[in-house]
């Protein structure tokens, strides 16, 4: 049995029990007892009886809408006073001197200088620095794979792409900062804009923190382990309070090929997923991803990169503090004692949740010495792993060489070892196995953590824990972080001890199934249950936005929805948004006047192809294949 895991003689509804809170629990049981949507839990207590909310207790939406019918098609749909701007969509030029696109006719030279596909993650930072200005400002948005079939015609697989086709799959990847500003007319991208900036896998970095320098990162492309050449695989990311972007680097795994049994460091490959058949054919014609050739290539990979999107001349920092894994994202707030925390998930089956606390503090101000001080703050620090206990508490588990296991006998000897290998240092510590940790991110309201955990159909009977309550979990939950409160009636982000609660059990309503039983606020109806949350944004009343990937397994569109997270509403959810056939919804991300809401639309038509896709959405035009795009919705009413 996994560290965290759960006796199966325990009935499920005594597991459910024990991870909700008492009034929380009896209230989503009476409405799930009492509405036909939901269906009757296996030995609820018929003498609970449904309770009614008139008010959301404060907790109104930023923007009143009507909830967006659940459905399927190949359009993108959201209600009545609503609209959307497409501002950008893969290849499309950035530059005075791109290329206009044309998919019969790319080079990886003209999609360097275009923007990248399928966008992930979306940014919004004010110009000028240090302002609330919620009409201008630079965009950061991440280009986290490709789908070669939806890319290219006559194309089935990846390893079906020639040279100069790879070299527009690599191109594709990485970043695209731009500069928008909003007008009369809506929203346009600055073109020309000194901020504007393509960052791909070829783009020169710098790896900085406790495994900088070590010898498994010294490689022909980096003879000192610091030196190191762009990113890729990446997922979502986050804004530091001082004005930078974090991007994570997630599937790296995927990019290589390999005999891994034949590598000094298998163990460490294995436990990352490396298997040595790849899925992208990189390697075919770039030696740099053939792992037997340069083995220390992947251990530049998977970790949060620091981007400071105001200086489009900057160098970008591997911050390996923040540790090596699958990283979904990573959020960073200010403790009440001054240092940074930043949050991030393992995104794979059973992986963990992860908590950096700065060595350092954070200076005020948007000066010059205060913000070159802060951009330091992630190079130093204490990395920690989440164990979820069945009481409600959590302890954050520090990962530092000499501690506990942590030792030279099981392997790591000295903490840049610790930070390569984070994976197997949290198995050692017995860290809190999770359904797939996606968003964690913090609320600016009420201080409180949120954990987007998209799903596990993996997870056994036998192998139950805390906040991972279901077996066969298709339908994925949001757990809430409750740091301490401190005297002046902030939250303690750096204890070593937090509570923890489940928001909801996510999912369609299954009635009379057990195992995926699902917990909503009693009022959301038909439309509003969701599946597999994924990223999330909060609006200024403190709720919770959330993208889905992966409720196309249900019957229904990926999209938006709206949940309230606190008062008597709490559970409630509403959806906003309707994507295209194929798409998920990612990079969730409001302005600071919460008028304008940005977001990523990823790989629309899905698992079709160019030559029959099952959307062409957002053109429409017969030429032209789907298109990821970056869109942003406005009230027109």
């Amino acid at each position: 049995m996994k560290p965290g895991s759960h006796d199966s003689s325990q009935n499920f509804q005594t597991v459910l029990q024990a991870r909700f809170p008492r009034r929380t629990f009896l209230q989503y049981a009476a409405g799930a007892g009492t509405a036909t949507l939901w269906g009757a839990l296996p030995g609820c207590s018929s003498e609970l009886q449904p309770h009614t909310h008139d008010t959301l207790s404060g907790a109104a939406p930023a923007w009143q809408f009507d909830t967006v019918p659940q459905g399927l098609d190949t359009r993108l749909t959201l209600p009545d006073g609503y609209d959307y701007q497409v501002l950008l969509r893969w290849g499309d030029p950035l530059f005075p001197d791109s290329a206009k696109f044309d998919p019969l006719q790319q080079t990886g030279e003209k999609q360097a200088r275009q923007f990248g596909f399928n966008n992930d993650y979306v940014g919004f930072l004010p110009l000028p620095l240090g302002s609330d200005n919620s009409e201008h400002g630079l965009l950061t948005i991440n280009h986290e794979h490709t789908k070669a079939r939806l890319m290219h015609p006559g194309i089935r697989s990846e390893g079906q792409l020639d040279q100069e086709q790879t070299r527009v799959d690599i191109a594709a990847h990485g970043l695209s900062v731009i500069e928008v500003k909003k007008q009369q007319s809506g929203w346009q991208v600055v073109k020309g804009s000194d901020y504007t900036r393509r960052i791909t896998p070829d783009t020169p970095m710098q790896l900085t923190g406790a495994a900088a320098g070590h010898p498994w990162l010294q490689t022909q492309h980096s003879e000192d382990g610091i030196a190191t050449l762009g990113t890729y695989g990446n997922c979502a990311g986050g804004i530091t309070p001082w004005g930078t972007i974090l991007t994570a680097e997630e599937n790296f795994d995927k990019y290589f090929s390999g005999d891994v049994d034949k590598l000094a460091q298998k163990d460490n490959f294995r436990r990352y997923g490396f298997s040595g058949e790849q899925e992208k054919n990189w390697s075919q014609y770039e030696e740099r991803w053939d792992l037997n050739k340069h083995p220390g290539e992947a251990f530049h990979m998977g970790w949060i990169v620091e981007i400071d999107p105001y200086d489009p001349n900057s160098v970008p920092k591997k911050r390996t503090g923040l540790g090596r894994f699958k990283h979904e994202g990573a959020n960073v707030t200010i403790a009440p004692d001054g240092r940074a925390v930043a949050y991030s998930g393992d995104d794979e089956k059973f992986e963990y949740v992860y908590r950096f606390v700065s060595r350092d503090t954070y200076k005020p101000g948007n000066d010059n010495a205060s913000r070159a001080h802060n951009m330091q703050l992630l190079e130093n620090g204490v990395l920690s792993v989440a164990r979820f206990s069945e009481n409600g508490t959590l302890s954050w588990l520090p990962l530092v060489h000499g501690k506990g296991p942590l030792t030279v006998k099981n392997g790591f000897n000295n903490q840049a070892e610790v930070l390569l290998n984070t994976r197997k240092a949290a198995d050692l510590l017995g860290a809190t196995p999770m359904d797939r940790p996606e968003d964690v991110d913090i609320n600016p309201v009420s201080g409180k953590v949120y954990v987007m955990l998209t799903k596990n159909d993996s997870r056994q009977p036998d192998a139950l824990n805390g906040p991972n309550p279901r077996a066969y979990n298709r339908g994925g939950q949001i757990i809430e972080l409750l740091p301490p409160e401190s005297s002046a009636q902030q939250r303690d982000h750096c204890a070593d001890e937090f509570r923890w609660e489940v928001l909801l059990l996510a999912g369609k309503p299954e009635p009379h199934n057990a195992q995926n039983v699902t917990f909503y606020h009693p009022d959301t109806d038909e439309n509003g249950w969701l599946a597999c949350p994924d990223n999330c944004a909060f609006d200024t009343q403190g709720n919770i936005w959330v993208t889905t990937d992966g409720a196309e397994d249900f019957g229904v569109a990926d999209g938006v929805w709206w949940v309230v997270a606190e008062g008597e509403k709490r559970g409630y959810a509403q959806r906003f948004m309707r994507a295209p056939v194929g798409a998920e919804v990612c990079g969730p991300c409001f302005t600071p006047d919460n008028r304008s809401f940005f977001c990523a639309i990823q790989h629309p038509g899905g698992d079709s192809n160019f030559d029959q896709p099952d959307t062409r959405w957002p053109d429409y035009a017969a030429e032209l294949p789907p298109r990821p795009a970056l869109i942003v919705v406005t009230q027109t009413r």
